[in-house]
């Protein structure tokens, strides 16, 4: 059986991949959280921040499925840290570990400027729409590159968005079903021709705004279809921003802060130093004479 590690495995897309992977690999679940493994599972707390954390998670694995990082559009330095310097760190500890094959989990935000009206493959030049999806444009360029330079086996994933149906319009055209998304990390995982791909990660919806021929292409067939829940979907659905409406990036085109549905735990700032006890005075101090005024 296979051993595979799951970065960012508390989040929502590494807890639905826990439950559609289970048994069929060795999970190695990382992630800043601690968190309880199941059976079948282990568990390394690390920061991918940290080089020396991802040597330490990635040693001895068969693939790696990386999920960790901030999941929003957000401030530069939190994006900067874990987007930037922590996906760098996940391939070249995985270069180092002799680790082959990583999946890389981008996003459909790295496309996120295309309109509504425009059907769009893995082959168009890239048109993030913000701080977060330029991060991901990033990871798939390190993607490239150590595919090309250290014949890494890279399979990048452009995320729509994973629940167990979809919430809102947008989602109506992006979303995957947690069975979907494991089908399509599992052929990431075991197809023994990938050098270097880019697929959606969307289920067969309709309304889709991605050709995802080149995820058919290597044995992808989704199963479900957001249409299902479309009538109940948009009877709640309430106009938005304009801008938003337009683009397939919804609200990530204007806004400068998303909230966060996996936010970073706090790190416990380090104990005040005991504060020095006041010495009493052994002599009498003289009263000075009242100012002349």
């Amino acid at each position: 059986m296979k051993t595979v590690l799951i970065t960012g495995a508390g989040g929502g897309v590494g807890t639905h991949l826990r439950q559609q992977l289970a048994g069929k690999y060795a999970l190695r679940l990382s992630d800043l959280r601690r968190l309880k493994p199941e059976p079948g599972e282990t568990f390394v707390q690390a920061d991918i921040a940290n080089l020396d954390d991802m040597l330490r998670a990635t040693k001895g694995v068969d693939a790696f499925v990386h999920l960790g990082g901030y999941s929003v559009e957000g401030a530069w330095k939190d994006i900067l840290n874990a987007n930037i310097v922590g996906c760098y760190n996940a391939f070249e500890a995985a270069r180092r570990n002799g680790v082959k094959r990583i999946l890389f989990a981008t996003s459909n935000h790295a496309v996120g400027f295309y309109r509504r009206d425009q059907v769009i493959d893995h082959r168009v030049y890239i048109k993030p729409d913000s701080r977060y999806g330029v991060s991901k444009v990033f990871g798939e360029a390190l993607g490239s590159l150590y595919a090309d330079k250290y014949a890494m086996e890279v399979f990048c994933m452009r995320i729509g968005n994973v629940g167990t149906v979809p919430i809102d319009k947008r989602r109506l055209s992006i979303w995957i079903s947690p069975r979907d998304i494991a089908q399509l990390v599992t052929i990431g995982i075991e197809h023994p021709d990938i050098r270097f791909e880019i697929v959606y990660g969307v289920s067969n919806n309709r309304r889709t705004w991605y050709d995802n021929s080149n995820a058919t292409r290597l044995g992808y067939s989704p199963v479900d279809d957001s249409e299902t829940y479309a009538a109940q979907v948009l009877a709640r659905e309430r106009a938005g921003d304009p801008r938003a409406e337009i683009y397939q990036g919804g609200a990530f085109v204007h806004s400068e802060k998303v909230d966060n549905p996996t936010p970073l735990p706090r790190r416990r700032a380090a104990p005040a130093a005991p504060r020095a006890v006041a010495r009493k005075a052994t002599s009498k101090v003289k009263k000075k004479a009242p100012a002349k005024k």
